[in-house]
């Protein structure tokens, strides 16, 4: 018997292949012609949902999301990487760093354009990971003097926004919680932009990629220092 692999889906979204599918055996019945536009639903489905597995490529802060480098700035002290997804982009979106979760806020309620500078008010769930946290859980108080002694050197901010289009984001964790680098973190759906600000220290010439070049969540490596 041939065995046709089934590929990994975004959490929650197993449901929108499966109605399809259940629905088409009856409209086969019916009306086949019904049925062949269920199944090609679920089809398309599996493909708008897909969560293939990534492991990181190296060393360094990872890209959050699948796309296209479309911001690479200053942003006072520190950098900011941005990442465009586009809808027929994978929609999940992964953590950065290793770290705590100590923010998670949602913020904003408009829905511009991804690329567009009004964008900076679109709606959004902005996050910090804290490599810190994890230490000061296992240590206690002198990892804590230790983190607000070095504020910023272990901490990377990041954001997952919507754009005109994306009206639904999902943080998959919660303040508190630890994630490891690749970790699954989020999903936008149709896509927008994810966004990456690197810890305190990093500079310009620690970005690994350029504008424009293509990257995959949890895989591509978009800052190191060396």
């Amino acid at each position: 018997m041939i065995s046709l692999p089934i590929p990994e889906l975004a959490p929650g979204s197993e449901r929108r292949v499966a109605v399809p599918l259940f629905l088409a055996a009856p409209a086969f019945v019916v009306f086949p012609p019904l049925g062949v536009v269920l199944v090609a639903v679920a089809l398309f489905s599996v493909y708008f949902y897909r969560d293939p597995e990534r492991e990181p490529a190296g060393e360094g802060i990872v890209s959050p999301a699948d796309g296209h480098v479309s911001v690479i700035r200053e942003d006072g002290d520190r950098v900011r990487v941005g990442v465009f997804m586009s809808p027929f982009d994978v929609h999940v979106c992964r953590a950065p760093a290793d770290g705590a979760v100590t923010r998670l806020d949602h913020r904003g309620a408009a829905h511009k354009p991804a690329f567009v500078k009004d964008s900076e008010r679109n709606e959004r769930f902005e996050y910090t990971l804290d490599a810190a946290g994890d230490e000061a859980e296992e240590g206690g108080e002198a990892e804590d003097d230790a983190r607000d002694s070095d504020a910023g050197a272990t901490r990377v901010d990041g954001a997952l926004i919507a754009g005109w289009f994306a009206r639904r984001i999902t943080p998959y964790v919660s303040p508190g919680d630890s994630v490891t680098r690749g970790e699954r973190i989020g999903y936008i759906a149709f896509g927008s932009r994810a966004d990456v600000v690197l810890p305190a220290g990093y500079t310009v010439e620690d970005v690994r990629v350029s504008r424009g070049e293509a990257v995959r969540a949890g895989e591509s490596v978009l800052a190191r220092r060396d």
